[in-house]
């Protein structure tokens, strides 16, 4: 009786080992976002730095995220010189970003669903200028390191400069409401 009592406790012990949740910190220095925006004539691409952020496993599955976006240091990568002195402080400033005021954004996980082979189909909240909108994407981890691809439309975020939804007569200034950030962590 006193075996069958070790072996009970032992597997109670076990089970709640590989049921409790393992936050896993991602490396910001070797975590990268990186962003283009679109317009008529052209593109422009750029970096964005992680301030900090977390992903949630229970056992090898991502049950969770967090994450916090230092929105001032926004920077543009395809220009040099003035233009890219104009286009980064341009960024930054209340047309779009407003990062005196709004100087980080989060992204909070919602709803996960494994789709299998590691990758995820998310929900999460996204809080751009203090207003937050649902946005769905999927994420793909792979040992100590997770990537993914979001579609951001701007406009939803009261970032309207050079929009044709709000503007009717802008040409070739016009500006795609939609960025993409491509994501890749280290944890």
């Amino acid at each position: 009786m006193k075996n069958f009592k070790s072996i009970a406790l032992a597997l109670v012990a076990f089970v709640s080992f590989a049921t409790t949740a393992q936050t896993k910190k991602v490396d910001a220095a070797k975590s990268t976002i990186n962003w283009v925006g679109k317009k008529v004539t052209g593109a422009h691409e750029g970096t964005i730095a992680i301030k900090e952020g977390n992903l949630v496993f229970k056992g090898k599955k991502v049950v969770n995220g967090n994450f916090i976006v230092d929105m001032t240091s926004i920077n543009t990568t395809d220009l040099s010189g003035k233009g890219k002195t104009n286009l980064d402080g341009h960024l930054k400033s209340d047309d779009f970003f407003g990062v005196e005021k709004f100087p980080t954004a989060t992204l909070v996980f919602k709803t996960i669903g494994e789709k299998g082979n590691g990758v995820y189909a998310v929900t999460a909240d996204l809080t751009i200028k203090g207003i937050t909108h649902p946005i769905k994407f999927e994420l793909t981890v792979a040992g100590n390191t997770a990537a993914t691809t979001l579609k951001v439309d701007r406009t939803k975020y009261d970032i309207k400069y050079g929009s044709g939804s709000f503007f009717s007569d802008l040409g070739d200034k016009t500006i795609s409401d939609e960025f993409e950030l491509t994501v890749k962590l280290a944890f």
